[in-house]
């Protein structure tokens, strides 16, 4: 029995070429408006929908395959005799390939300025029909939601036929096509206020993310765990990375890696970012990606072993050798020479991932989310970036452009330790981390104390401090351990008796405006 298809697509992209593999294949090929037009005036044979249905399109196209002919053709199941017989009954022909996509509503609604008026227009009826009604009837009808698709189901036509299973796996990927399509709708429309503004956060938040693979088990061994992306990830986050060696991630490698990356991804000249446990445990600069290394397993060797070590730069071989000599669970960097290649290679069970660096160096979420009971906490992404313009010195003593410096590079990287977060540096590299404390000032011991462990000197440092110091006590650690410049946000009722005990210590302080919490 000859097939029929019914092609009706807003973007056209593949769609001619496919028509015409049908046509060679004897398919008959149904179709609406602009794409009917497309493969006529290519010389296809074509059946306007309309003409199909005995039913003109009407109401500037809203309505054209909302017809028995059309949804009866899709959903009868062929072996069902009564479905059969009222399809002869009513002569209606079956449809057996479905080929749509929807209107461009995501791309609609990105523009700046859209109007409701424009989202509206956007929103397809007729298409989703189709495919809901074809997805369902999966077993005797193929539908095609996009154009990766097409390549396949032609080689199988031409094999003989569309099999069972890539028709299930059609239909499912065309049902979470639909859902995702009304999850855009639905946040978008009820984001929308009475004067046409636009709300950061949506009355309904819907996820939509594709699943990349199962985990082995989750942050512990008796936990199940999935790794998910975005349907559009970011150029350069994580989840684009390419894994060229090494055993399968886990949960708690992939929570530590974008920790690394988020990082490193964040400094302009060349760095290395050591993770462990989700904090940085060693950061650092370098004309190189080796001395960057170098630098930064300085800062903690012990915590480094076993963690997670990222570059912003390509990795060439002195840089691998030098890593090669540590034990590392993941290693991520935008390129690897060929001799780093052949140095890892040796290092079977290292993870080795090539992440491409965007170039604007953007962080890769716009929204960060927390799970809670029963319910989501949904926050705007901390990508502030702090500008040297907008420091305030409010001690007696100024600090010089070298500190400064190392202020701002302190800063960077308390941004990604975990509160409460106390974080030494010195001549572009970290000195001492206190992370993850209850008290400031527990904090602020145990980055001397690692500091002291490490054999770095904190004489001269710079501190960046995530939040306010509530009380003097904080300070009087930092100067004691030998720190001669601190930046914090300020906002303290105390601050007046933290910047006397600034001035009192010798210590140049400045003040952010700004705080880092990180939970």
């Amino acid at each position: 029995m000859k097939l029929t298809a019914l092609l009706s697509v807003s973007d056209k992209t593949g769609v001619l070429e496919l028509a015409r593999e049908l046509h060679a294949l004897g398919v008959r090929l149904l179709s609406t408006g602009g794409t009917a037009k497309l493969l006529a005036e290519a010389g296809l044979p074509v059946t306007e929908v309309a003409d199909h249905t005995g039913f003109p399109e009407m109401l500037d196209g809203r309505v054209k395959t909302l017809h028995p002919k059309i949804h009866g053709g899709l959903l009868a199941r062929r072996e069902v005799p009564q479905h059969m017989a009222a399809l002869a009954a009513h002569g209606i022909d079956t449809i057996d390939l479905l080929v749509v996509n929807l209107y461009p509503f995501e791309a609609t609604v990105a523009k700046p300025g859209c109007t409701l008026e424009e989202a509206i227009e956007n929103i397809d009826i007729g298409g989703p029909a189709m495919v809901r009604s074809a997805a369902k009837n999966w077993q005797d009808v193929a539908v095609l939601t996009d154009a990766s698709q097409y390549a396949g189901v032609v080689a199988e036509l031409k094999a003989g036929g569309i099999s069972k299973a890539t028709r299930f796996a059609l239909a499912v990927a065309a049902f979470n096509r639909i859902s995702n399509y009304d999850a855009a709708i639905s946040d978008h429309l009820s984001a929308l206020q009475a004067d046409g503004s636009k709300a950061e956060f949506p009355a309904q938040s819907n996820g939509r993310f594709v699943k990349l693979q199962d985990l082995r088990y989750g942050e512990n061994p008796h936990q199940a765990a999935a790794f998910y992306r975005d349907l559009q990830p970011a150029p350069g986050s994580l989840v684009t990375a390419v894994q060229l060696q090494g055993k399968e991630l886990s949960y708690n490698n992939i929570a530590d890696a974008d920790a690394a990356w988020e990082c490193v991804k964040s400094f302009d000249g060349a760095a290395c970012v050591i993770v462990k446990h989700a904090n940085p445990c060693g950061v650092a600069l370098g004309a190189d990606a080796a001395e960057a290394y170098a630098k930064a397993f300085k800062t903690d060797p012990t915590s480094a072993f076993g963690g997670i070590i990222a570059f912003n730069v390509p990795v060439d071989a002195a840089a691998a050798q030098l890593v090669a000599k540590q034990f590392v669970e993941v290693l991520i960097a935008p390129a690897f020479s060929d001799e780093a290649r052949a140095v890892f290679a040796a290092k079977a069970n290292t993870r080795v991932l090539q992440i491409a660096l965007p170039t604007d160096r953007a962080p890769a979420n716009t929204h960060d989310i927390k799970r809670v009971g029963s319910g989501l906490l949904i926050q705007s992404a901390d990508n502030r970036v702090l500008d040297a313009s907008e420091l305030k010195v409010v001690s007696k003593l100024k600090p010089t452009p070298a500190q400064i410096a190392d202020l701002l590079f302190a800063w960077k990287v308390a941004k990604f330790v975990k509160s409460n977060a106390i974080v030494f540096c010195g001549g572009g590299m970290t000195l001492g981390v206190g992370a993850g404390q209850m008290s400031r000032l527990d904090s602020a011991r145990i980055a001397s104390i690692k500091a002291g462990h490490a054999g770095l000197s904190l004489q001269g440092s710079a501190v960046a401090s995530d939040a306010f110091f509530p009380f003097r006590d904080g300070l009087d650690v930092l100067a004691d351990a030998g720190a001669t410049c601190v930046i914090q946000p300020g906002g303290s009722m105390r601050d007046d008796e933290v910047i006397q005990a600034a001035d009192e210590r010798g210590i140049a302080m400045v003040l952010t405006g700004v705080r880092h919490f990180r939970h």
